[in-house]
């Protein structure tokens, strides 16, 4: 069956932020929002991945912004943040993907590793929602997107720290979106199944993994960083203009 994926006319010439974006997840939402005409600033580490990426972009409407930021430095963070509004206009969606979910054990875990962990997968959340919500006041609403995970739902082994942290990312857009309802701006978690990204592939997709998927999953087959970023232009559309303090699930069914 041909696939035809919707248009967001809302989304033309809309201002977007997105944190870790050059690769996996985050490089489709960069190319789905750059195809529907948003203006995209993307934020990483990865300076080759990033610039493979904006080539490829070279055609959209507007050609995304890459900008290099380690998100554990909240000074770069808002530094960051500043270049991109000052390049692309005030910041009306701002997508909290960047995240690390590295394997470690809970006897291996020491206050370094700790800070780290956070600092990559919740920290900046914070931080960044913090930074775009006057532009969000100033345009007179917006939209929040902070990326979790089903894997502290369906209890997950081997990433307690990264378990933790999007748990805690949960816990936090229910913390803010009635104060941030009152001023329009929405704030909504997106929540991944086990997504198939090349990293994911390489690294802990072996024979085993696929028999979960296929046992677990509702739906056939791989879930990809595409789907992921569908439902992120939804988000940020005026279609979810009344959607807000709200976990959207993808994840084919497993949970």
């Amino acid at each position: 069956m041909m696939s035809r994926f919707a248009c967001y006319p809302s989304l033309v010439d809309r201002n977007v932020l997105i944190t870790g974006g050059a690769s996996g997840i985050g490089a489709a939402f960069v190319e789905q929002f750059s195809r529907q005409g948003a203006r995209v600033a993307f934020l990483d580490v990865d300076e080759r991945a990033a610039e493979t990426l904006v080539e490829r972009l070279a055609d959209a409407r507007h050609v995304p912004i890459y900008l290099y930021c380690d998100l554990t430095d909240l000074d770069a963070l808002r530094a960051a943040i500043a270049s991109a509004r000052a390049q692309i206009g005030a910041i009306a969606v701002l997508i909290n993907n960047a995240a690390n979910d590295g394997r470690h054990a809970l006897a291996d875990i020491d206050e370094s590793a700790f800070e780290h962990n956070l600092a990559v997968n919740l920290r900046h959340q914070i931080f960044a929602t913090q930074a775009v919500i006057p532009d969000m006041r100033r345009l007179g609403g917006g939209s929040i997107i902070c990326l979790g995970s089903t894997g502290w739902m369906r209890k997950g082994a081997g990433y307690p720290l990264y378990a933790a942290a999007k748990a805690a990312v949960r816990g936090f857009v229910n913390g803010m979106a009635r104060e941030l309802g009152q001023q329009r701006i929405r704030i909504n978690s997106l929540v991944p199944g086990w997504v198939i990204t090349e990293r994911q592939a390489r690294l802990w997709l072996d024979d085993a993994g696929r028999e979960e998927i296929a046992r677990s999953q509702c739906l056939p087959g791989f879930l990809k960083p595409d789907e992921l970023a569908r439902a992120a232009l939804f988000l940020a559309a005026d279609d979810s203009r009344m959607c807000t303090g709200q976990d959207y699930i993808v994840d084919g069914g497993w949970i």
